[in-house]
């Protein structure tokens, strides 16, 4: 069953994008994902509150392939370099079906 990384990004200064963009792509397929949502094209149609600078959504086979990505050593570097110019909230949530 399908598993999504959901990421909410209030981006502080992004001059850590062009690095990390194409390696997390890269590593993203690597663990069988796919980008559905990346950027910040949208418009809130509920809620309050401030928005999010951009939105990502990833989709994985598994929620263990998802899970894999995200702790996948070659990653760790791009989370800490996405950590110095955003703050982040990510979530893992298991598709319907």
């Amino acid at each position: 069953m399908p598993a999504y990384m959901i990421g909410r990004l209030t981006i502080t200064n992004p001059e850590w994008i062009a690095e990390y963009q194409p390696k997390t792509q890269a590593l993203v397929e690597k663990h069988g994902g796919k980008y559905l949502v990346a950027g910040a094209d949208f418009e809130r149609v509920e809620g309050s509150g401030e928005p999010p600078s951009a939105l990502v959504v990833l989709e994985f086979p598994t929620v263990e392939a998802a899970k894999a990505w995200h702790s996948d050593p070659e990653y760790q570097p791009m989370i800490e370099l996405r950590q110095t110019g955003a703050e982040t909230e990510a979530f893992i949530a298991q598709g319907a079906g």
